[in-house]
């Protein structure tokens, strides 16, 4: 086994870093504040090739691997959770579906545009009624000979009113069940195609949430990704492969959280010492690490398995799931740790409190990991 990190990829989780501390953590509290997307931080990532890293090079990607991708993660999720988001959503769910299910014609079409971040993408499988029981789609895509007539209503989509490019599962043939699904790619602009209102979220607030209504929109046959059916299984793949991102994401918040608060327990001082020096404090900052550095290697084994080809189902579940919980349980002991500061925006703490939350809940709940890491565990 070998722990160390390439000198590539070394320099690669640097320049997050830089770029975290350079041009996200400046206005962070604000955008944070007012619901802001942030556009410019965005493009700067694209141009930095942070938005297509695992897309292969001639599509205008980055063509790095996988530890590289959670390492990008990480430290982007250390200051802004908001912002890594959106690199995990276009990275993972809209650019890796693409790349590898979709056809040559709509790789040329999409797909450099969204590994170069010229435009970003959503992925929309959510619904009222259909959260984590993904086989209980609602919207509709009735095949109509050369076209598809899409119809119905999504819910909780990442960026759903700054992407250009929409990967929709639907319906198109209820008896065949979770075999009767489809995966469409629809543009904004579409007839009938409507942004719902922002959602005015917990925390991730600069991220952008809306519900999406598809009312009779036409979507040509040639923008079906893969065969007759292939959604469901699209949808599964391609969420195996967006837990190790949101897994990184809730390590990173983890992680910046507790750097605040090793940061303020040798800064503020009580009973003639810094906090740091007090065992309850101590304590509580030992526990913090140990938490983070076990979740980290399986985060980081999940990318590695993903990295060689394996089967990443259940790494990636243990991975999001012990991370998201070390996330939760990190980010409110740093409020702790910094006592009525931990209350106050400034510090920043309670803003990761409030993001830590989502990593439980959105691209499977911890509930769903469980129930893939049982079936795992059990089959076998």
């Amino acid at each position: 086994m070998d722990f160390s990190l390439t000198e590539e990829q070394l320099m690669i989780q640097q320049a997050a870093r830089d770029f975290a501390q350079t041009e996200l953590l400046p206005e962070v509290i604000e955008r944070d504040d007012a619901q802001r997307f942030p556009k410019e931080e965005v493009k700067k990532m694209g141009e930095l090739g942070f938005l297509g890293m695992m897309v292969d090079s001639k599509y205008g990607g980055s063509n790095l691997d996988t530890i590289s991708y959670v390492l990008v993660m990480e430290e982007l999720s250390k200051i802004d959770a908001s912002a890594s988001v959106i690199v995990s959503v276009n990275n993972s769910l809209v650019c890796w579906g693409l790349e590898t299910y979709g056809s040559e014609a709509q790789k040329e079409k999409y797909l450099t545009r969204l590994a170069t971040g010229e435009i970003i993408g959503a992925f929309c499988l959510s619904e009222p009624e259909a959260g984590s029981d993904a086989t209980s789609q609602k919207t509709t895509a009735i095949d109509k000979d050369d076209h598809y007539l899409l119809n119905g209503t999504k819910n909780w989509i990442t960026n759903g009113g700054t992407a250009e490019v929409y990967l929709v599962i639907a319906q198109t043939d209820r008896e065949k069940g979770h075999k009767g699904i489809n995966v469409l790619i629809v543009e904004k602009g579409m007839d009938g195609f409507e942004i719902g209102p922002k959602e005015n979220k917990l925390g991730i607030r600069g991220s952008d949430t809306h519900s999406l209504n598809f009312n009779d929109v036409k979507v040509p046959k040639e923008n079906r990704i893969g065969d007759d059916g292939f959604g469901f299984k699209f949808a599964m793949k391609t969420l195996a492969g967006g837990r190790i991102g949101i897994a990184a994401q809730a390590l990173g918040i983890a992680a910046g959280a507790y750097e605040l608060a090793l940061k303020y327990s040798k800064e503020r001082k009580a009973f003639g010492t810094e906090i740091a020096n007090h065992q309850a404090i101590a304590f509580k900052l030992a526990d913090m690490h140990t938490q983070i550095q076990a979740a980290r290697h399986l985060v980081y084994k999940a990318a590695w398995d993903k990295d060689q080809g394996e089967n990443y189902d259940l790494s990636g579940a243990m991975a999001k799931l012990y991370a998201s919980k070390v996330a939760m349980d990190t980010t409110i002991e740093a409020v702790q740790v910094h006592g009525g500061n931990g209350f106050v925006k400034e510090y920043h703490v309670e803003r990761l409190m409030r993001d830590a939350k989502i990593t439980q809940i959105y691209e499977g709940t911890s509930e769903i990991q469980k129930i893939v890491i049982s079936r795992s565990i059990l089959r076998d």
